[in-house]
């Protein structure tokens, strides 16, 4: 299964994907590109950043109607 697919299935089952968990879990290194690819798909996947002291990443997920 492709990295897309993964993280698409991971959406779609309720989870937030960090890049952290994106490398951790499915070997991605450009989560950005994916969730890109994942857009032009037409997904609704929504995104927020995240400020964890001078770190700063996105969190991406699906909206509830989108998941289902």
């Amino acid at each position: 299964m492709s990295q897309r697919n993964q993280i698409l299935a991971a959406l779609k089952a309720g989870r937030r994907i960090t890049p952290k968990d994106a490398l951790r879990d499915y070997a991605c290194m450009r989560l950005g590109a994916r969730i890109y690819d994942l857009k032009q798909a037409g997904h609704d996947i929504q995104r927020r950043i995240i400020s964890d002291g001078d770190k700063h990443y996105a969190e991406y997920w699906l909206p509830e109607r989108a998941a289902a």
